[in-house]
Formats: structure tokens, sequence, C-alpha cells
């Protein structure tokens, strides 16, 4: 399965995110840690709600940019 991530910079760490698995959250101190541990919580997060009897959450967010001109 595939998910989207989102990856934030904090003043002092990274967090990350994955809008189709609501409560699915990393945090990390380098964007490659919280890339690596978002990876990880989203296989736990499924093996719970698979462990549950839950579907497992269709991956339905997309991400873009957003280019804009300053005036």
């Amino acid at each position: 399965m595939r998910y989207a991530i989102v990856i934030e910079r904090g003043d002092t760490s990274y967090g990350a995110y994955v809008p189709d698995l609501p409560g699915c959250v990393a945090v990390g101190e380098t964007r490659e840690e919280a890339v690596k541990l978002i990876h990880e919580a989203i296989e736990a997060h499924l093996e719970m709600l698979r462990e549950d009897g839950e579907p497992l959450p269709e991956s339905r967010s997309t991400g873009d940019y957003a280019e804009v001109a300053l005036v």
C-alpha cells in the first residue's frame, strides 16, 4: 500500500503525519529520522487495524506545490 505523508519542519524537530491514517504521527530530530519513524508508524498502525479486524483505509490523499508570484 502507498500513503501520502506530510513532513513539517518545526523550530527544533521535524514532524510527520499521514492524512489517510488519523493519529499516525512521528517526530524526529532530523527530516530523515522523521521519515524513517513515520514509515515504522504506518506499519504499526496498519498492523493494529488488521489485528482488530478493521479494514485498511484506502489511500486518497495526494500532494502538490502551488507556486505563486509575490507582487
